[in-house]
């Protein structure tokens, strides 16, 4: 009697321990704070683009941080509206070339992570 709890006990802690480590590494996915000196080299920023692109990018991993807690349909919009916002702030402050090549890192850090559903 007292293995067989034990042995129950062992399973329902292995089955919980992958079930908290699918939810932690499901968050880790929606976490967009990034290195803002990469992203202002890999763009070619200028100074007066980096602090707005800066506020832009802390905005978008808020949202994206907040998405994550939700459920799978309310995430799915709620991601779908953080890229959107995203990317027509971005707009407003890069130029061609910047928000092409933002696009293509956005793009590529969105298919790395699974999030595009």
């Amino acid at each position: 009697m007292i293995l067989t709890l034990v042995a129950m006990l062992s399973m329902t802690t292995a089955f919980a321990e992958g079930e908290t480590a699918t939810v932690v590494s499901n968050v880790e996915a929606y976490d967009m704070n990034i290195n803002m000196d990469k992203l202002s080299r890999a763009l070619n920023l200028a100074n007066d683009q980096k602090e707005v692109v800066e506020n832009i990018q802390n905005t978008f991993a808020a949202e994206m941080n907040f998405a994550a807690q939700y459920g799978d349909n309310d995430r799915t919009s709620m991601v779908k509206r953080a890229i959107e916002n995203d990317v027509k702030w971005m707009r407003y402050v890069l130029n061609d070339d910047q928000m092409r090549k933002y696009l293509v890192l956005l793009n590529t850090t969105i298919n790395n992570r699974g999030l595009n559903k």
